[in-house]
Order: C-alpha cells, then structure tokens, then sequence
C-alpha cells in the first residue's frame, strides 16, 4: 500500500509541472491545435441541429461541445503563456464566454422552444434570443481574432489568411439556418391561429370559432402575398412551395370548412334548447306542431352530425398533409444545404 501511494505521489509531481514554450510560434501552434478541437465539436454539434431529427441528440453534442471547452481550459490555463499572460488571459476569456453562453443562454433557448409554440411573440422572442446568443458568440470571436493578430504581428509571425473548409462549411450554415428561421417565422404567424381556432372548437364557442377563422383566413392570404415577394435560397423553392400549401389549406379550412362546424354547433345548440323546452312543457299540453317540429329538428341534426365527421375528418387529414409536407420540406431543406461530412 505505501509502495502504490508513493507511485501515485510521483505521478501527480509529474504532471504538476506546466507546458512551457520556446517560441510564440509555439504557442500559437498550441492554441490552434485547442482551437481546432472546438471547431470540430461545434460543427458536430451544428449538423446535429441540421440533421437531426432528436433535440436529445442536440442537447448531447451541446454538452460534449461544453466537456471539449473545459479540457482546452483546462490545458491553457495549465500551460505558460509566452511573453506574459495578456495573451492567454484574453483566450482563455473567450472559452469561458463560449462555455457560460453553451450553459446559459443556448440551454435557455432550449428551454424557450416548448413555451415558444404557444404564441407568436413568444416564438418570435424565442428567435430572437437565438439571434442574441449568436451575436455575442460572434463578437467575443471577432476580440478574440483581434487580439490573435496582435499577438502576432508583436512577435514577427506572418498568419496566412487561408479559409479552412470546417470554416467553409460554418459560414454555408449559418446562411441556411438565417434563411430557414425567416421562413419559419413567417409560417408560424399564421400557424397560431389555427392553434387558437382549435382551442376556440374544443370550447364550442361559436363566436371564438369565427373571431379566429377570419383572422386565420387574413394571415395565410397576407402570408401568401409575403412569399411571392421572397427570394429563394440557391433556387430552392422547396420550403416556399410548402408553406404555401399550407395557407392554402389554412385558407379553405377557414373559409370552407369552418362555417359547416359553426353551422353544426348552432344547431346542436337549438335543438339543446328546444329539448329543454318540450321537457318542461306537460306531456299533455305539448302540441303537434311541437313535436313535430322538434323530430325534424332532431333528423336535421343527425344529417348534421354525419356531414361534420366528414368534415372534421377531412380537415384532420388535410392538416396532416400539409404540416408534415412544411416538416418535411424544412429538414431536407437543412439537410440538403447544410453539409454532413
């Protein structure tokens, strides 16, 4: 036992001692090499995003994205710097800033989707703080690039401004994802109000269900008007070609299949009332007229009910269609553009 703790003690005095360099060539080739590896996990951690169909695999490539950020803190801050610290320090700034916003400000997005598909603002904040979070990853990138030329030019190294093809690749997706998400956006201010004309159907409020068609029916034909004034990215029409069916289908929905539920749940209604009616009327004073009329009202109702089963049938596969051919169309869309290798 103490022979195994002596062999323990002398392996920790070992690796005690920090990397030094001899040159700032070095060093920088040190930095690259901590730089690379982060890359390499951003980039999994974007096609996963791109690819993926699964948010618990992008929550995953996010946190070995977070594990890799340590090691290479952990790695510089071990190491010397070379002609001081000032250079080291701002790297070494710039990793914990991109591990605080992986932990903060990105897990908070994740967060936001869920609350995001309740309302616009809400999806449109959710956007936002996506394009937020971004900005500041760019500008701590930009300081940090700044401050690595510096360093460079103080100790005579010529960089070579030569475009990897990783970083090719990151600037491919971050054009996709900005065309993308101006799309979705689009779509979902017209979306939620097929979400709010559900709610209003699930209440059997007549004057809800109609209050929020015509504002379904005005924000698919304004989204509509919207597309025909958009470009394409690289002539791909596929997203715009799906989107736009899907307006259309809001827009019949809307207009045509909407008011044979309206008519439905009016009848429903009167014939409610009319039961109601008969009921606490005596047996014996009831008229034939009345009876009559309420037997009438009751075949009506039952034609009734077989026309919004079909039409409520219809509309459930029609939506179907439409929405799953907008998913569908979005992640080859990504796939399609964004590279997977």
């Amino acid at each position: 036992m103490k022979q195994l703790i002596t062999i323990a003690l002398f392996l920790i005095t070992l690796t005690s001692y920090a990397q030094s360099f001899d040159t700032a060539l070095e060093y920088l080739e040190f930095v690259s090499e901590q730089q690379e590896g982060i890359t390499k996990k951003m980039w999994n951690y974007t096609k996963a995003i791109a690819h993926g169909r699964s948010d618990r695999n992008v929550e995953n490539k996010r946190k070995s994205l977070i594990k890799t950020l340590d090691r290479s803190i952990g790695k510089i801050s071990k190491a010397n710097g070379f002609d001081g610290n000032e250079f080291k320090n701002q790297l070494l700034k710039r990793l914990r800033f991109n591990k605080d916003l992986l932990n903060d400000d990105y897990a908070k997005i994740i967060d936001m989707k869920a609350v995001a598909e309740q309302s616009y603002d809400a999806m449109e904040a959710y956007m936002l703080a996506q394009e937020m979070a971004d900005e500041k990853m760019k500008q701590i990138q930009e300081e940090y690039e700044t401050n690595y030329y510096v360093f460079a030019n103080k100790h005579n190294i010529n960089i070579v401004e030569n475009e990897t093809d990783l970083s090719k690749k990151m600037n491919i997706s971050n054009e996709v994802f900005a065309y993308y998400k101006k799309m979705y956006l689009i779509y979902f201010k017209v979306y939620i109000n097929e979400v709010y004309l559900m709610q209003a159907i699930e209440s059997n409020d007549v004057n809800a269900i109609q209050q929020n068609a015509n504002a379904l029916s005005e924000s698919a034909k304004e989204g509509l008007g919207i597309l025909k004034s958009l470009g394409h990215y690289k002539n791909d029409k596929s997203v715009t070609n799906a989107t736009k069916k899907a307006f259309e289908f809001f827009i019949d929905e809307a207009e045509n299949k909407i008011p044979i539920m309206t008519d439905f749940l009016v009848l429903n209604e009167d014939l409610e009332k009319t039961k109601v009616t008969l009921e606490k009327t005596p047996q014996r004073k009831r008229t034939k007229e009345q009876i009559d009329g309420f037997n009438a009202m009751v075949n009506k109702f039952n034609d009734a009910v077989k026309t919004y089963n079909k039409t409520n049938g219809d509309l459930n596969k029609g939506r179907e269609v439409a929405i799953n051919g907008l998913n569908n169309s979005n992640q080859n869309f990504l796939s399609k553009h964004i590279p997977n290798d």
